[in-house]
């Protein structure tokens, strides 16, 4: 006779057999009748019948050979059996299960078909019905948190764990209320019945049809990275795919030693493989990672794919990790990696006597932008001088290598170039947009005259997008049918049909080259002094504006995962170029050439008693209405993150345009609201919303100002915000001057209310420590 006991695991089925049988003889193991039976072949195991309740005889048995204690496999005995009853009752409700239910399938796209239940392939469950199973009695399940780290494996492994993963995976946001929730297995239909309400919002955002990589509206968020403002739904032809590029990495013990012998080679004069050659491979591989995650997005001109540690140019090597070290916070090596890139790279120029900027390597140009970069930002009047050297070299080196890509172009007269051919052209028309790109933000941070003209790329094909410059091609076929559908025009074309108002389909990298090109537009209109009489002009530059930032609609879909955490919904290119935006309208109504000028030598004092004697150049009229809801839009992103994180995290997630664009924008908004506290003039209705607008965006923030004037608040909390960002140096300076301007400006109040009003008093005299737990003062009528 077989014991009426079962279990479900072996080890308490063995346990049971030597306690209660050993002493009886007892009923034969079910192991023993699995062995016996295992000679007979079945073609197909009949549906196992459910457990009965345990009778009264056996419950004295068991009692019996316990001398009335009940021991622990006892207890497990008597749980197992009332799981089984429990599991009995609950089957006797249902349909019969379909052993032969295909395994799940990675492919977001159809978690809701029929044919397709919840399951991994690795644990195959039934299919069944399921309305039994959304009663509110369910036991909670087991919570279990998913990192980024554990995306490390196979897309397999990763989507079978998720689908059995809690509520909190779909609903990170919700109430405590999402804890009854029953397993995500038994939150979905398999049939072609309606979705529970709980995810029928998500169902909605789900797209019809798509591949197996989930895209950009994955109903996992920490999949996928940000997407371009373009809907999925609306652009036209499939879906795409979301994909990672590639970050370069030195893989083996043996592409290490070959980056030292090639860094060994390069270097005749020993000067810096010394150093290269204690760095291990993992800090090497460090500077990588943090280089082309958070540095690369911001200005992709290096192709990953083709950037090998172990055969690239070391100067470039050297540039590239100095940058990354920044980013790591190792300030140390990170100046010795620039140092050596520079020395490399001088090496390579003062050994070619027949130097031509027509024959120049790409990688010379990349490598000097790079040390242009680090040097002008790091906060050191040295290393901006060292860039103002250059300049005109670098510009050079554009020019000349420009026309080398035109005749490359010519000759292949209309055919389309291969994938090889058309990487090398790319990558050199994205480095000539980043040096044009970089010395526009010279132009704006330091008001210094730009080196390359935007007529030096008239003909010339605009940056493609993310997704086809890394793209991973199979074969030339492929490739040639993913460069037809991509939309590809050339700098003039973008131009005028922004000039005449039409709107342009555009990559996000191209993006920010025409805004770069509307700015500076807008720079030499200012500068011409007839710019006053010029209404014209200015007329079509707000036109082309507004036909930019429309144009933002359209923008071409990027599918580039970016693993940065920043407040936009579209690639950080698209991010950046908003903040230009912004500073490019505050520039058609305010000049602060002043302060620009006193940015270049790096004194914060100076520059605090250029922002205070600004003043008088912010007006108050309806036009600076438009400017001040600008200045708002950029410090409520700031206000709604939360100042100080934003101050902790922008460093490494945001790029060094957002502090030097920001400059302009707080600059103006706290002169405003000075001039809004103290001038005789009453305030407008207009005026009046808008200071009670950014009043409330500090309250908010939890800052209890009430005593202060809220433009030496404005001030302090962008100074503060500022010296929190430990990258770029150049941050440090703006954030002390910004504080010592709100000093300022309390100190000019006081001086005004003792009547000595003659002079704006300097910082020094007046060390008033602005009291951030103080009040707003209301504005005077």
């Amino acid at each position: 006779m077989k014991c009426r006991s079962t279990f479900v695991r072996r080890d308490l089925l063995l346990r049971h057999d030597r306690t209660v049988h050993a002493r009886d003889g007892g009923v034969p193991l079910v192991s023993e009748g699995k062995r016996r039976s295992t000679a007979k072949a079945t073609p197909k195991a009949p549906p196992p019948k459910p457990a009965m309740a345990m009778d009264t005889a056996a419950l004295e048995q068991i009692e019996a050979s316990s001398e009335g204690m009940v021991d622990i496999e006892t207890a497990a005995m008597l749980m197992t059996d009332l799981h089984h009853k429990a599991t009995a009752q609950l089957t006797s409700q249902e349909d019969h299960l379909d052993e032969n239910a295909p395994p799940y399938s990675p492919e977001h796209t159809t978690m809701f078909d029929a044919a397709n239940p919840f399951m991994s392939s690795a644990v195959p469950l039934p299919q069944m019905s399921w309305e039994n199973f959304m009663s509110n009695s369910v036991n909670p399940p087991k919570t279990s948190s998913v990192s980024s780290s554990s995306l490390s494996g196979s897309q397999d492994t990763q989507l079978s764990q998720l689908s059995f993963n809690s509520a909190s995976t779909l609903h990170p946001h919700s109430s405590s209320a999402s804890a009854q929730l029953p397993p995500m297995m038994e939150r979905f239909p398999s049939n072609n019945d309606t979705l529970a309400p709980s995810l029928q919002n998500l169902n909605a955002t789900m797209p019809l049809s798509g591949p197996a990589t989930p895209n950009g509206l994955s109903p996992f968020p920490f999949m996928t990275g940000p997407v371009s403002p373009v809907d999925y739904r609306r652009s036209p032809g499939p879906s795409q795919p979301i994909t990672t590029p590639k970050i370069p990495q030195v893989q083996s013990d043996e592409d290490y030693h070959m980056t030292q012998e090639n860094v060994r080679k390069y270097d005749t004069d020993g000067s810096t493989f010394s150093n290269f050659q204690i760095q291990r491979r993992a800090d090497i591989n460090a500077c990588l990672e943090t280089y082309f995650k958070l540095f690369h997005p911001h200005l992709p001109f290096i192709h990953p794919e083709s950037f090998v540690p172990s055969q690239v140019s070391p100067p470039l090597l050297y540039a590239v990790l100095s940058i990354g070290a920044l980013y790591n916070f190792n300030q140390e090596k990170a100046y010795m990696f620039h140092i050596g890139a520079k020395v490399l790279t001088n090496l390579f120029l003062q050994g070619n006597e027949d130097f031509s900027s027509r024959k120049c390597p790409l990688w010379t140009m990349q490598s000097t932008l790079l040390n242009m970069i680090f040097a002008s930002w790091s906060g050191d009047p040295k290393g901006l001088e060292w860039t103002c050297s250059i300049k005109s070299l670098v510009s050079n080196m554009v020019s000349g290598n420009r026309y080398e890509l035109n005749l490359r172009t010519d000759a292949r007269e209309g055919r389309q170039p291969t994938h090889a051919e058309w990487v090398e052209d790319e990558g050199c028309r994205r480095t000539y947009y980043a040096v044009y790109i970089f010395f526009g933000l010279l132009t704006l941070t330091y008001n210094h005259t730009p080196a390359i003209s935007f007529n030096e790329f008239n003909t010339l094909e605009l940056p493609a997008s993310e997704s086809l410059w890394n793209l991973e091609v199979v074969d030339e076929g492929s490739w040639r049918e993913s460069l037809t559908a991509s939309t590809i025009i050339t700098v003039r074309e973008a131009y005028d049909n922004l000039y005449q108002g039409e709107m342009v389909k555009y990559s996000a990298f191209a993006t920010r080259v025409m805004i770069n090109a509307l700015f500076l537009e807008v720079w030499y209109h200012k500068r011409n002094f007839e710019a006053l009489q010029d209404v014209v002009t200015e007329y079509k530059l707000r036109l082309a504006m507004d036909t930019w930032e429309k144009s933002l609609e359209i923008c071409e879909p990027e599918t580039i995962v970016v693993q940065l955490s920043a407040p936009h919904k579209g690639h950080p290119l698209i991010f950046n170029a908003m903040a230009v935006y912004r500073n490019t309208r505050a520039r058609l109504e305010v000049d602060l050439k002043s302060v620009q000028e006193a940015l270049r030598y790096h004194d914060s004092y100076e520059v605090a008693g250029a922002m205070t004697n600004a003043r008088d150049k912010v007006k108050r009229s309806q036009e600076m209405i438009k400017v001040i809801e600008e200045c708002f839009n950029c410090i409520e992103i700031v206000a709604l993150q939360g100042i100080k994180w934003v101050g902790r995290t922008c460093a490494t997630n945001w790029s060094v345009e957002h502090p030097l664009c920001g400059l302009d924008l707080m600059l103006i908004l706290s002169l405003w609201l000075y001039r809004l506290e103290h001038d005789e003039e009453p305030a407008t209705d207009e005026e009046l919303a808008m200071y009670n607008k950014i009043r409330n965006l500090f309250d908010d923030e939890g800052v209890d100002v009430l005593g202060s004037k809220l433009s030496a608040i404005v001030a302090k909390s962008w100074g503060s915000m500022l010296d929190e960002v430990v990258v770029w140096g150049i941050t440090k300076l703006m954030g002390e001057s910004f504080k010592l301007h709100a000093q300022a400006l309390v100190g000019y109040e006081d001086a005004v209310a003792s009547g000595s009003a003659g002079t704006t008093p300097t910082m020094s005299s007046h060390g008033v420590d602005l009291d951030m737990d103080s009040s707003f003062q209301a504005i005077q009528a």
